[in-house]
């Protein structure tokens, strides 16, 4: 088993927190990979309930700042904006900005294939710090730790968040050239219910375009529809590449001739 290679306080130094309770910070690191491999728990408890109660607290959090920014934007686009702000790509992003796999404890398995910088992995170590700010010190700790990042994130998003989704520009297209109505379907399924991943094949005239995951049906559609639309050199700013992905589900080139 990993141990931890660097303290919780350093972790505290580099995001800005002062945790009342250590034991929050220090369980929101705990994979349930280094639980299945030890004998002596000590106390410790993997981070999936702060896992599940981060992903709702973030969620939350989320919707207040933009229907408090958007007062205008329907509840569509509030939609649309909120998943560009917390998709998986951003979360995971968030977390190695912060170095959060430097202080995962990790049993063999998943360290030796490369868990401490798996993007899923990643994405939920940082719900599980939110929901350990929560229980720690409340939203408005939670707030003060998220705002800022969501803040930089918006930025970068709305532009395209506000536009079409991929979904409908591919179909558009679609049905343009082709004639035509792209197909979705659900290719995998991996995890708990309250983590659920999917993968997601679309399709057209039964030829693959793209694929994609998410935490639901829907995300994993759109990203797979980004993917698509990468693939046909549209612009497609949502697409993120995904080699583990990619690899474990690779797609004939297509034929644009």
């Amino acid at each position: 088993m990993s141990a931890l290679v660097r303290d919780v306080a350093e972790f505290e130094a580099i995001a800005g927190l002062n945790f009342n309770d250590k034991r929050y910070l220090q369980r929101a690191f705990v994979h349930r990979s280094f639980m299945n491999e030890t004998e002596e728990t000590n106390g410790l408890a993997d981070n999936e309930r702060l896992e599940f109660l981060g992903d709702a607290v973030l969620g939350f959090v989320t919707s207040e700042m933009l229907y408090r920014r958007f007062p205008n934007l329907r509840e569509g686009e509030l939609t649309n904006l909120r998943a560009a702000l917390v998709r998986r790509e951003t979360l995971a992003r968030f977390a190695t900005e912060l170095e959060m796999g430097d202080f995962l404890l990790l049993g063999h398995g998943e360290e030796d294939s490369g868990g401490r910088t798996r993007p899923a992995t990643l994405c939920a170590t940082f719900e599980a710090i939110i929901g350990a700010i929560y229980i720690d010190g409340g939203l408005l700790a939670v707030r003060d730790f998220l705002t800022p990042r969501l803040e930089d994130e918006l930025e970068r998003v709305a532009v395209v968040a506000l536009a079409k989704d991929p979904k409908s520009r591919l179909q558009e297209w679609i049905q343009s050239e082709l004639g035509v109505t792209p197909r979705y379907k659900t290719v995998h399924t991996l995890g708990p219910d309250h983590a659920r991943v999917f993968t997601v094949q679309v399709t057209a005239d039964k030829h693959p375009y793209g694929i994609g995951r998410g935490r639901s049906k829907q995300e994993a559609a759109q990203s797979a529809a980004a993917m698509a639309l990468y693939r046909l050199g549209r612009p497609a700013p949502e697409y993120s590449p995904d080699a583990e992905l990619e690899a474990a589900h690779p797609l004939p080139p297509l034929n644009l001739a």
